[in-house]
């Protein structure tokens, strides 16, 4: 098993004009990710639009992502469905199709119990070889994987990472407190913070848009040691990271790359694109922070 440390992208998934999956884009864009020297990639993911897409897209997606990075960074693959049956499916096809682990949000509409939940993460855990990353987020899954809970987690043999995404960063603390090694920890809206706190990584939306920024902040701060280095550099790119927070996480990271020159197409629906006025603040950020599409030209599908 590869070890998981850093800043990791839950990568949107460009769209054409048609609305259809845009591979050749999509290959450009991990290799822009790598380029740029992101520690790792999460296609699949809520900014991915997952639960907008149907299987043989999500199936597409994962392939291509893991081809393309072919190895060069690790590549996790968002597996999260509201059926444990579902989940296993889609775990036991990620790990055929190469990913190097699995990310796995709880079941976001029914509410389970904590003991649900341990079974769930185990039934899935058995049935795959892959490191699993729980992700703990509240506000989409209607459940609260608290410290205690995360402990008992945390003994199923390959339930080996977290992506923590509450505002309480005390909880980085708690998890590494009461799991030791057996749970790393992995910032999710808290990136710095939760580096200063002991966290491994982050599993960053911002980092769509300025992925070597992102990359920095986290090895500014596990490699080197350099706080304040680091806390000054996340402060200034704070306004990109608060930009595509909220609601607006797909349709502020699209805008962004759409007015750096690349094209990440529209979300589809429910989500739809900024409206203008958020839209032209996108379009200011780019230019206030000069950001551009450095990678391979696309061309039009």
């Amino acid at each position: 098993m590869k070890t998981f440390r850093g800043t990791y992208t839950v990568m949107i998934t460009p769209f054409t004009a048609a609305g259809e999956v845009d591979v050749a884009a999509l290959r450009a864009f991990v290799d822009w990710q790598i380029a740029e020297g992101i520690h790792g990639l999460i296609p699949l993911g809520s900014t991915g639009e997952f639960l907008s897409m149907d299987d043989d897209e999500k199936a597409l997606v994962a392939e291509v992502v893991i081809r393309q990075a072919a190895g060069r960074v690790p590549v996790l693959i968002g597996t999260g469905a509201e059926d444990t049956r579902e989940v296993v499916r889609l775990s036991r096809r990620a790990e055929k199709l190469g990913a190097d682990g699995v990310m796995i949000i709880p079941p976001f509409y029914s509410t389970p119990t904590d003991d649900e939940l341990v079974h769930h993460y185990k039934t899935v855990a058995d049935a795959i070889a892959l490191p699993i990353m729980v992700y703990n987020n509240p506000a989409t899954a209607n459940v609260d994987l608290k410290p205690q809970l995360v402990a008992r987690i945390a003994e199923i043999d390959n339930c080996l990472y977290i992506k923590e995404s509450t505002l309480e960063v005390t909880r980085v603390r708690d998890i590494i407190r009461l799991c030791g090694d057996k749970m790393i920890v992995f910032g999710g809206i808290l990136g710095f913070e939760s580096f200063v706190e002991g966290a491994q990584g982050w599993v960053a939306v911002a980092s769509n848009v300025v992925p070597a920024e992102m990359a920095r902040i986290f090895s500014l701060v596990a490699d080197h040691g350099a706080i304040k280095e680091a806390r000054e550099l996340y402060l200034k790119y704070l306004p990109v990271i608060e930009f595509v927070g909220g609601q607006a996480y797909v349709a502020g990271s699209k805008a962004l790359l759409g007015h750096m020159g690349f094209a990440a197409g529209s979300p589809r629906p429910p989500r739809l694109p900024l409206p203008a006025a958020q839209d032209a603040a996108a379009r200011a950020l780019v230019k206030t922070f000069d950001l551009v599409w450095r990678g391979a030209p696309i061309a039009a599908a």
